[in-house]
């Protein structure tokens, strides 16, 4: 007589190279525009519940849009003339802001 133990569902967390090659090959690539396609374009098989949940934390993080109709794109400023410009760029404060410090000030 065989014995089978029901699998339970324990939490999965991806390990950082895992991470790091999904987010490569998004910022790589620009954009896809679905998830089978980003699968498809990854130098390794990835797990769908593992790429779900790098998505996600890329999504939080604002490194990614994922858009309604199921397409990813890359948004995170990590250009180097982009980074550039922002640093040697002097800061605009709008009349809204200036009136409020003005009169905290005083």
């Amino acid at each position: 007589m065989e014995v089978t133990v029901p699998r339970t569902a324990r939490p999965h967390s991806p390990t950082l190279d895992t991470q790091l090659m999904i987010e490569r090959c998004i910022r790589e690539a620009g954009s896809f525009p679905s998830r089978r396609a980003l699968m498809r374009a990854l130098p390794r098989q990835v797990e769908y519940p593992t790429l779900a949940k790098i998505l996600l934390y890329l999504e939080a993080s604002n490194k990614i849009l994922l858009a309604e109709d199921g397409s990813i794109v890359w948004v995170f400023a990590d250009n180097p003339k982009l980074l550039r410009l922002l640093t040697e760029s002097p800061a605009i404060r709008s009349a809204a802001t200036r009136t409020l410090t003005d009169d905290s000030s005083s």
